[in-house]
């Protein structure tokens, strides 16, 4: 008995190879079925079999158009099938560049600390004088003296580098006590991980002793 071998190498090119040789075979398949109904019937179960192949990201809105962008270009943009949007896509729009994310000029300066923090400084700016405010900015302090250190652990952090930062992300607008502690967030980072260390030790004690 005779067999015929065909390695890949032999076979036709696959044009996105994450979704395989059965979907770029049934788009092919989709392309000479003659009854239109029929071709968009049969091309929207495509679609269906490549979502499953990816049911992690089934929720998202713009997931299904993005397979119909895939089939377009498995098809090589040869196809009479409607995706649900009305517009079929083409070379040129495959081809085209998503414009550059410029990142914000006025954070790339103080992007160690996070783009949050600047959200937490309009809040505090905003709030009454008082120990409730001050309080506020002092875990504003502190937790960017600990998204600093994480930043750049092997950079020394002071206090005073800290609080000069938050004075110009405020505007000179908010100011931290003389006797302000920025090392509260810290502590308890460090308590916590010590606390998770010892509890996973006290475990293994255990296990050794029933052993």
């Amino acid at each position: 008995m005779n067999f015929q071998m065909q390695y890949n190498s032999q076979k036709e090119l696959l044009i996105i190879p994450e979704y395989g040789r059965n979907i770029q075979n049934l788009i092919e398949f989709a392309k000479t079925i003659k009854d239109d109904k029929e071709r968009q019937l049969f091309a929207e179960q495509i679609i269906d079999l490549m979502q499953q192949m990816s049911p992690q990201t089934k929720n998202l809105a713009d997931y299904r158009n993005k397979l119909w962008t895939h089939l377009f270009r498995i098809a090589e943009f040869d196809i009479n099938v409607l995706p649900p949007s009305g517009e079929k896509p083409s070379p040129e729009s495959a081809k085209r560049k998503p414009e550059p994310v410029e990142y914000p000029t006025k954070e790339k300066e103080y992007r160690h600390y996070g783009h949050h923090i600047r959200t937490l400084i309009a809040k505090a700016i905003e709030m009454e004088d008082g120990p409730i405010k001050e309080g506020f900015v002092e875990n504003i302090a502190s937790f960017m003296k600990l998204a600093y250190k994480n930043w750049n652990p092997e950079h020394y952090v002071s206090d005073e580098i800290v609080v000069e930062d938050l004075k110009v992300l405020s505007n000179g607008k908010l100011e931290v006590s003389e006797n302000s502690s920025l090392d509260l967030l810290t502590s308890a980072v460090k308590k916590k991980k010590r606390s998770h260390q010892q509890r996973n030790h006290k475990n293994n004690n255990r296990r050794r002793r029933r052993k």
